[in-house]
């Protein structure tokens, strides 16, 4: 009788437990972070119409559809993209509040400028969405019609040509320097305030080459108003199919590509970054968006990991940061 008592006894426990585990099932899931729950809201840094616009409302309307709400995008240009990295910082913890800028955000800006904040430590990327490499484009004057005639040219005409960059201490800016060191030549650099002043200037003949993202080149190249040397991709852009790669002309150094992505608080849960990753990857995967990509300049971003993303943006940042320290250039 104490025997049975005894095994009753050991016996409820384990019942108990076993309702335990039955009762936090739904409670778990009841306390699983919903997304989204309200309007959310891209930030793009840069101008109205410029690239991070273009890309954050393309994806605003394919997310919005994925995920049966609104998207709205809010341009915030300026101070580098600071501006726009401060709106995201400032937002609720709850991946309402989303980011779309290039990757010179972490690797370009805190070289150029002296941020206030470690902006690495401000914004994580979450997926890269779409790529393009850069394109040396020049004045049609130029007699050159290739990089290895223009080089040729420039050895030829020293003091008499230079290049342009779409900001000083950018990748615009430091291609030119690279190709400078590895081809022994001696072109001038002037920064400018954007691409379009800088294009502008190209055309006119007060510059005579620059360095420039495809997607406010190509326009330009298809109305033959400015001519293109060579392309920074690994392999020749399927935007560009007749314009080498620089890496195929002997100068792999100059290979680069920019990247724009979507940025979210490093802070924020990691099943909300996982949930709007899904459904960005789920967005980008629709043939109107790669269409819509190609018709601005860009391809489709590659399905990298955060973790990938990250430590591209680490290996970037050493990479430029040496250049510039070579010519002893200063944030501001």
């Amino acid at each position: 009788m104490q025997l049975h008592l005894v095994l009753n006894f050991l016996r409820r426990p384990a019942t108990l437990v076993g309702g335990a585990l039955m009762l936090s099932i739904p409670l778990a899931l009841a306390q699983a972070p919903k997304w989204p729950e309200k309007i959310v809201r891209i930030v793009a840094a840069g101008p109205a119409g410029g690239s991070a616009d273009i890309v954050a409302r393309l994806l605003a309307d394919q997310l919005g559809k994925q995920i049966g709400q609104t998207v709205i995008v809010e341009a915030k240009p300026g101070a580098g993209g600071m501006i726009a990295v401060n709106e995201l910082s400032m937002a609720p913890r709850d991946g309402q509040t989303l980011l779309v800028g290039v990757n010179s955000l972490v690797s370009e800006i805190p070289h150029i400028v002296r941020p206030a904040a470690n902006m690495a430590a401000e914004i994580k990327p979450l997926a890269e969405l779409a790529r393009g490499g850069l394109v040396m484009v020049g004045n049609l004057s130029l007699p050159a019609k290739t990089l290895p005639e223009l080089i040729g040219y420039v050895k030829s005409h020293p003091d008499k040509v230079n290049f342009a960059s779409y900001t000083a201490g950018t990748l615009s800016h430091v291609m030119g320097l690279q190709l400078n060191q590895a081809a022994g030549i001696d072109m001038a650099h002037v920064g400018y305030k954007g691409s379009t002043p800088a294009l502008q200037d190209l055309m006119g003949g007060h510059v005579q080459l620059m360095f420039d993202g495809m997607a406010t080149s190509i326009p330009l190249l298809k109305g033959g108003k400015i001519k293109a040397f060579a392309v920074s991709t690994p392999t020749r852009s399927p935007l560009l199919p007749a314009v080498p790669t620089f890496a195929e002309l002997g100068y792999p150094q100059l290979e680069a590509v920019a990247w724009m992505g979507l940025w979210v608080k490093p802070d924020l849960p990691a099943a909300l970054q996982a949930q709007i990753r899904d459904a960005t990857l789920k967005a980008l995967a629709q043939p109107a968006v790669r269409e819509r990509l190609q018709e601005v300049g860009f391809e489709v971003g590659q399905p990298r990991t955060p973790q990938e993303l990250s430590a591209s943006l680490k290996a970037d940042h050493e990479r430029i940061g040496a250049v510039l320290k070579s010519i002893g250039f200063k944030p501001e």
